[in-house]
């Protein structure tokens, strides 16, 4: 659990940057050079590349340098931890507000039967 948690937070502080986020996002859609990632974004090269390696520590893209280019590209089993992270925590909060439901009908029904 612990290195769960570890891998959770790596995961969740390198998508808390919108310049990472902006860089995930145009990965979704392919591979992509360091250079295009960086050409939107408001900062210089060397700064886009210190973004890309958060990304990289926390596993979410993975890079491979060719020559003088290095491209990156998605790596979907992080973002399944992710998901499954999510998903964990909603499945808690519906069983809540069923439960909620649950009590809120019992209470109606109670009412009704005494009014």
């Amino acid at each position: 659990m612990l290195n769960q948690q570890i891998d959770l937070d790596l995961l969740f502080h390198a998508l808390a940057d919108p310049a990472r986020r902006a860089m995930v996002e145009r990965l979704s859609r392919g591979p992509a050079p360091v250079t295009e990632l960086a050409r939107p974004l408001p900062m210089s090269l060397p700064a886009a590349m210190q973004h890309l390696d958060v990304l990289e520590t926390a596993g979410l893209v993975r890079s491979e340098k060719i020559g003088r280019v290095r491209t990156c590209a998605i790596e979907p089993r992080a973002f399944g931890q992710i998901e499954q992270w999510l998903a964990a925590r909603r499945s808690e909060w519906e069983k809540r507000l069923d439960r909620l439901d649950e009590y809120l009908r019992t209470l109606e029904n109670e009412r009704d039967g005494h009014g």
